[in-house]
């Protein structure tokens, strides 16, 4: 199995996953100890945990007396929006139609072009041209809110469409998206946990302790693909899409290892 190697990935999905059920709030302890279970560190977890610090994901926080750190308001709003990406799968109909977002930064201004362009990418549009940008119409809420969050809602027209010619529109989905990209990294999660979930089927019951490590480092694998993938709708994709069976691979193992999993982690913090 292929493994994830950043830690600042694994304790983000730490936190998303087991925080802000305490109110966003982990131990030092409870940290140190859970990563330890997947194979960090404990100098490898204090580095990571001052560069989440430093880019405003965690601050130091203490509870009852208690060294630990929470999730900043930014880090939550962040990590509540992505539950919808990753955990509910949206994706667009046939005659949804599309968002056009239109965009002009000025050239002093640089770094918001870029971010701006990051955050485009980050939310699933693909390129028609410079300056236009395209993603199926379901994803405007989400645009807006990440826009108007993170102040570059001023440097972008946000527009509904319909693509009336002149070319065939699958052939410009191929155009505007990497989808040969994605579709390897689909390719890629899916060789590297059929065989944790294939395995996990042939047990009775679950131990604990590898349920919370399989299903950490599979959810740390998997969340950046549904921010990747736009959700097309399907008469758009190539016939050799294998996003769904990825996607279903993963919801698998969720099932078969989220309970388990939590039941670890509540022995330890």
């Amino acid at each position: 199995m292929t493994a994830v190697k950043a830690p600042q990935q694994l304790i983000v999905t730490v936190y998303g996953l087991y925080a802000r059920e305490e109110g966003g709030w982990l131990s030092v302890s409870s940290l140190i100890e859970l990563l330890a279970e997947l194979e960090v560190d404990e100098p490898a977890v204090r580095s990571s945990v001052s560069r989440l610090k430093r880019s405003g994901i965690l601050a130091a926080e203490r509870v009852d007396g208690v060294a630990g750190y929470g999730l900043s308001q930014q880090a939550r709003a962040m990590l509540d929006q992505g539950d919808r990406r990753i955990f509910e799968r949206p994706r667009a109909r046939p005659g949804d139609g599309w968002l056009l977002a239109v965009f002009s930064v000025p050239e002093s201004q640089r770094q918001q072009r870029h971010t701006l362009r990051s955050r485009l990418t980050w939310l699933g549009f693909g390129t028609v041209a410079a300056g236009v940008w395209v993603a199926p119409a379901h994803l405007l809420a989400e645009t807006r809110d990440v826009l108007e969050r993170d102040g570059l809602a001023s440097y972008v027209d946000l527009f509904r469409a319909d693509y009336l010619a002149f070319g065939d529109v699958r052939d410009q989905v191929r155009r505007w998206w990497d989808l040969g990209q994605l579709q390897r990294q689909y390719d890629d999660f899916w060789h590297s946990y059929s065989p944790v979930l294939a395995s996990w089927k042939r047990r009775r019951s679950a131990a604990e302790a590898e349920a919370f490590r399989d299903y950490v480092r599979a959810l740390t694998a998997w969340r950046r693909l549904p921010y990747l993938d736009p959700g097309l709708s399907d008469d758009v994709l190539p016939p050799d899409w294998r996003g769904a069976r990825a996607a279903d691979l993963f919801f698998a193992l969720r099932d078969r290892l989220s309970q388990p999993a939590h039941r670890h982690v509540e022995q330890i913090r």
